[in-house]
């Protein structure tokens, strides 16, 4: 692509900080430098976000990407004016909203499929309301996972420069610690060093975590590691793959950071959680990877106490952006 990346944004949960921090994003003339921001949302909701945070932007309703204008100044929208404005209440948890911020997604998808937006970039929803609309999906993953045939979506998370993928999410922790077998870890590696591919990351250097303290001392206090991690790394590496490891977890962030490896794969969710919000938790940024297109989020709640009141920081709506922005063309070029 020799034009800026077509970026479709969702508006997120119409109740939340979502449309606040997407208008504060997208008052941001530095956006418009490195793409073209497509917003999938409603209007009305967007004009009371603009009033609420002081953003002077004007809409631009379009019913397809190709009649964007994309300059600083207009937020070409596409509006599916799906939400009851006059009975819609800043920060709780509403079914509409949950409905609504659903379709926001299900439009980006269909676009992003249909080769009309190069990625997608999503505001926050929430769960409680996702369930209270009878849409039947925990989160983001799984929806993009779902509506685009792909199958168990890889979620990399990237702040600074450190990239962290995640072989567990949203289960407890004596599970994910059922679930760090060889065959999964070695499909983990497989995977994740095929996604830094398309993100124009040529033979990756993947960093695999260790479960134990100290990586289990070989067997000491753990015998995961001996078990199935270094069997896993073992077949990766004869099959060609750049993986190394298990590297203490209490390390292996720190040197990924440094830019001795391209990415670490974390074996449970906090495990890198921790890592990547301590690095920076403004900036950091989730990318879902393994679906058809590029997706990038923020990587924080909806922030109800706060809603309506115009003090969402947009940093991570603004980096979100960026992300989808920078990865884009080489994910492109990689398909």
């Amino acid at each position: 692509m020799t034009a800026r990346p077509l970026i479709g944004i969702t508006m997120g949960d119409p109740a939340s900080i979502g449309p606040e921090i997407v208008a504060k994003a997208l008052g941001n003339p530095e956006i418009y430098d490195i793409c073209r921001p497509l917003l999938i949302g409603d209007g009305r909701v967007m004009a009371r976000a603009f009033a609420t945070t002081g953003v002077d932007l004007a809409l631009h309703p379009v019913t397809s990407p190709a009649e964007g204008t994309y300059r600083h100044g207009t937020v070409d929208l596409i509006d599916l004016t799906n939400v009851d404005i006059d009975s819609l209440e800043w920060g709780k948890v509403q079914a509409q909203a949950g409905q609504a911020a659903f379709e926001y997604i299900k439009r980006s998808i269909e676009l992003a499929l249909a080769g009309a937006v190069d990625a997608v970039a999503t505001g926050p929803i929430n769960k409680e309301a996702l369930k209270a609309a009878n849409v039947n999906f925990i989160g983001h993953t799984e929806i993009f996972g779902e509506l685009t045939g792909s199958h168990d979506p890889l979620t990399m998370f990237e702040t600074k420069g450190l990239r962290i993928f995640f072989l567990t999410r949203h289960v407890s922790l004596a599970r994910a610690c059922q679930l760090v077998t060889r065959d999964r870890v070695l499909d983990y590696i497989r995977r994740c060093s095929a996604a830094l591919e398309q993100m124009g990351i040529e033979r990756p250097h993947l960093a695999v975590a260790g479960l134990n303290p100290h990586s289990g001392e070989h067997g000491l206090f753990g015998d995961e590691e001996v078990r199935e991690i270094e069997p896993a790394i073992a077949q990766a590496r004869a099959e060609g793959y750049n993986a190394t490891g298990p590297h203490p977890a209490d390390s292996v962030f720190w040197h990924a950071a440094q830019g001795r490896f391209d990415a670490v794969l974390s074996l449970y969710h906090d495990q890198g959680h921790i890592a990547a919000k301590m690095h920076d938790f403004e900036r950091t940024i989730s990318i879902t990877a393994g679906l058809p297109f590029l997706r990038a989020s923020v990587d924080h709640g909806t922030a109800f106490d706060i809603a309506g009141t115009g003090q969402a920081s947009a940093v991570s709506m603004e980096e979100a952006i960026r992300v989808a922005a920078k990865y884009a063309a080489a994910f492109r070029r990689k398909r």
